[in-house]
């Protein structure tokens, strides 16, 4: 699925990148969600199912241009280059915004949300009993997923490494957060923040030529944490990225409808009206190592609809579903 693109197109991939990097930063928003409406879904599995043996045999042979074109290395770099990047940067400015606009951030997710699950519905076709039962189990294990209690943290090796596979499933299965899953959990905060923050902070020593921060125990425990942890996010893309491949290429229409439904269910997980519950313990807030309250879960509430800042958030629903029918616009004109 090799393409040539023009420098346009692979500036607006790498833009489609920043937007599923910021995605999967955001508990309870899904980066698979936003690559499923952008259109790039099903390269995005079809690139991940490429890295097989084959390509294997291919990098250790040395025949890195065919390497390079058999892997769909272009898109793969300019995704996961914006991906990337989006967590170190745009995402840093959605996080500011979380923090001081909470409910209207929700609120234009939620949107979102509700303008994605018509994208993908629009053209799904015939309804059979089949697909309606599918649909059910989807929403069913959406719904379920957001009423789940969160674990403890835990920085056993073997459990962070299978957090990084369920972890980085919000960017292949749409409608799942990777992130939310994580918080259920317990080891959003221990693999999302704090390792990521510990590795920064000892990049930056080394760079500077302090080298005795590697002889830190507590610095070098987290290095081991965000490393297993990415080892077992690369094996998660893909290996549930063949396994959908093959879903998808047997059980099309069933894995949509289950899809649509997951997103449905999803939308309890972004409702904007909510109130955060911390976790407590011994009478007293758990804190993570920067000193914020730890997240347990929510207590979601039906909104007051004479406070102006109701008709705010219900005015960024309706511009997050705007934007994802200018998107389907911008598609179908493309076409």
């Amino acid at each position: 699925m090799h393409k040539e693109r023009t420098f346009l197109q692979r500036l607006y991939l790498f833009l489609k990148g920043l937007a599923m990097g910021a995605a999967n930063k955001v508990p309870g928003v899904s980066g698979g969600t936003v690559s499923f409406v952008f259109g790039f879904y099903e390269e995005l599995i079809y690139s991940f199912r490429k890295i097989n043996i084959i390509a294997f045999k291919l990098l250790i042979s040395g025949r890195f241009k065919i390497f390079y074109r058999y892997v769909n290395g272009q898109f793969l770099l300019l995704i996961m280059g914006g991906s990337i990047f989006s967590y170190f940067s745009i995402s840093l400015v959605l996080d500011f915004f979380l923090k001081h606009y909470e409910l209207y951030v929700w609120s234009w997710f939620f949107g979102m949300i509700i303008g994605s699950i018509y994208y993908i519905g629009k053209g799904f076709g015939e309804w059979n009993s089949t697909n309606i039962v599918s649909l059910i189990i989807g929403a069913s294990v959406g719904v379920g997923i957001s009423f789940l209690t969160p674990a403890a943290e835990n920085d056993n090796l073997w459990f962070v490494f299978i957090c990084g596979i369920i972890g980085v499933s919000g960017m292949t299965l749409p409608g799942l957060s990777g992130s939310f899953i994580l918080i259920l959990m317990g080891n959003y905060v221990l693999l999302l923040v704090d390792s990521v923050n510990e590795l920064f902070y000892v990049v930056a020593n080394v760079i500077i030529g302090n080298f005795d921060i590697l002889q830190h125990p507590e610095k070098i425990r987290y290095l081991k944490i965000i490393t297993v942890f990415t080892a077992g996010s690369a094996f998660g893309l893909v290996s549930i990225s063949h396994v959908l491949g093959y879903v998808l290429k047997r059980w099309n229409t069933i894995v949509t409808a289950v899809i649509i439904g997951f997103i449905t269910g999803s939308l309890g997980i972004v409702w904007p009206w909510k109130k955060a519950l911390y976790l407590v313990e011994n009478d007293k807030f758990s804190l993570d190592k920067n000193g914020n309250k730890i997240i347990e879960n929510y207590n979601r509430f039906i909104p007051d609809f004479s406070l102006a800042e109701t008709w705010f958030a219900i005015f960024y629903i309706i511009f997050g579903i705007a934007l994802i029918l200018i998107i389907d616009y911008y598609g179908r004109k493309k076409k």
